[in-house]
């Protein structure tokens, strides 16, 4: 990855879920009000920037992820008047606001689909992706929905079918049509023109497709999946070389507001390229092609979290991300939180990837409660509320169980994050969420949130960690070892015990401890050796 001066490149970011944050209205369902409260808070983690998943006008079939008007807010969030409020207070508190646009698909709600639904003909009647079916009445291949079943469904009165590679209520958009690309643009520069400092692009590999709509292959391994989704190279239905053009016209517009910057999606899907490759590709800066500032994948979430997984990934990272640049991010809203998927669930545990995740080369971006080490939550079947849980319920439960509400106070109703007037919050409150409520762990100077504040404030003095490279140093299971290194050209050595056992590490030589950081900083032995506790990490200098 390219070092260069772009104040992003060293940014974290904190993602808030508004459904889940705080509910500031009581009807269950947290809102744009309740951000605004709680960013003071948001501020004192230390981060430089708030991405905000969406909360456009929408049917809620996915959450908000299926949005039927761009330049609205659902009502069960707020008002445009909310979300000036929130852009406004979030720059008060030095903080940048990135908003979640989804360009890859709409709700089936939106204006344009309802009106490209009815005809072949009219203004609308090409910004979806629709196809002829074969002579059997059949869809035009053989792609899956990501959520289950075909990917494409039938509409009587075009007699065509449409793509969706998610729910049937999620209609593919047509980016190769220059009016659909301008009409995003422009959706993106509104947002913009009303304070936003950039985006999150939702689901980028999803963009475009073969044109030609060839089947894809099998998975080269043979294998009955729970989802058949997963029994295909997505050789053709996704991740089209064409993609950089639509993001360079994106670029382009973000580019009109200086010190602008967006994040794109890159999904876990086997394609005939890796997900960091294709991060790479997204975010290439070469001469004239500028594409997004930078990328993060789902594919380095939903690996293993042993050492030699993760030495894996950071050596593929430092191979193939060249010109472009990586997020890192170990937890979001549609995975399970890393504290129980990577760790024992312990307080330790998620110090311990926390401190990881911010040491490493690149931007870094937090999802919501893993400051506070929340374990994923076990929803009762009777409560699960997301389409994919349900539909593969129970050998795969779902998004739920990391989208439950924060924990603002201990003893508080729903533990603080709403004074619903009657009834539940739209997803529960875990029991053992209460333990490791803000109020809490800001009592505690041990707590992972106090260790957080700590690591990221240390962070904030070490240019290494912010800028600088990334050396893989030999070390044996359980513990990753590398160095960052400064234009000083002093190296910061940092060692990290993936583990519930003690370890012990080699420290390379001339290399002291380190100060600051909150963690042991024992001296290494006569052998060069430091003891590392289970989930324990050293940080030194040579």
């Amino acid at each position: 990855m390219t070092e260069r001066d772009d104040p992003w490149r060293g940014a974290v970011v904190y993602q808030i879920y508004p459904r889940s944050f705080r509910d500031a209205d009581g009807d269950g369902i947290g809102d744009l009000a309740g951000i605004v409260e709680k960013l003071p808070y948001v501020a004192s983690l230390g981060v430089d920037a708030v991405w905000v998943s969406p909360f456009f006008a929408s049917p809620m079939a996915d959450f908000g992820y299926d949005v039927s008007d761009y330049k609205a807010v659902d009502p069960m969030f707020g008002t445009l008047a909310d979300a000036d409020r929130l852009i406004a207070e979030a720059h008060r508190l030095g903080l940048k606001v990135l908003v979640d646009l989804v360009f890859s698909h709409t709700s089936a709600e939106h204006p344009w689909f309802k009106a490209s639904r009815v005809s072949r003909e009219g203004e609308h009647a090409d910004w979806y992706v629709w196809a002829d079916p074969e002579p059997d009445g059949s869809p035009p291949n053989n792609w899956l929905s990501v959520f289950g079943g075909g990917a494409w469904a039938w509409e009587p009165r075009r007699r065509q079918y449409y793509l969706h590679h998610f729910l049937a209520q999620q209609p593919k958009l047509n980016l190769r049509h220059p009016a659909v690309l301008d009409a995003v643009c422009e959706i993106a520069d509104w947002w913009m023109a009303r304070g936003v400092d950039g985006f999150r692009l939702d689901a980028v590999d999803f963009m475009l497709h073969d044109p030609t709509l060839a089947d894809n292959p099998p998975y080269p391994e043979k294998r009955i999946a729970l989802r058949p989704y997963n029994m295909q190279l997505h050789a053709h239905d996704l991740a089209h070389p064409e993609t950089g053009d639509v993001l360079a016209r994106l670029r382009a517009v973000m580019d009109s507001r200086p010190g602008s910057f967006a994040i794109a999606e890159v999904g876990s899907e086997p394609t005939r390229v890796s997900p960091v490759e294709r991060a790479e590709f997204y975010t290439a800066q070469c001469g004239d092609d500028r594409r997004l500032h930078m990328a993060y994948t789902l594919g380095l979430m939903k690996g293993t979290g042993s050492a030699e997984a993760l030495r894996t990934s950071v050596a593929h990272v430092e191979t193939h991300i060249d010109d472009g640049w990586l997020c890192w991010a170990f937890s979001n809203h549609d995975v399970e939180r890393v504290a129980s998927r990577w760790g024992d669930g312990s307080p330790a545990a998620a110090k311990l990837f926390n401190a990881l995740l911010l040491s490493l080369r690149g931007a870094v971006c937090v999802y919501q409660g893993e400051e506070l080490g929340l374990t994923e939550a076990e929803v009762p079947v009777e409560r699960l509320r997301d389409p994919y849980g349900i539909t593969y319920y129970p050998h795969f439960k779902g998004r739920d169980g990391s989208r439950t509400p924060m924990p603002w106070r201990r003893n508080a109703a729903h533990a603080g994050f709403t004074e619903a007037r009657s009834g539940e919050p739209w997803l529960p409150v875990p029991p053992e969420h209460r333990a490791a409520a803000v109020d809490v762990q800001e009592a505690d100077p041990d707590s992972v949130l106090a260790a957080w504040r700590r690591f990221v404030g240390w962070r904030r003095t070490q240019p290494a960690l912010t800028r600088g490279s990334l050396a893989l140093l030999p070390a044996a299971e359980p513990v990753l070892a590398f160095e960052r290194g400064g234009q000083d050209g002093a190296l910061l050595v940092c060692l990290f015990n993936l583990s519930a056992s003690p370890a012990e590490a080699a420290v390379p030589s001339a290399a002291v401890a380190a100060e600051g950081h909150g963690w042991p900083t024992p001296a290494p032995d006569a052998a060069g050796r430091v003891a590392l506790p289970a989930w324990g990490a050293w940080f030194g200098r040579r």
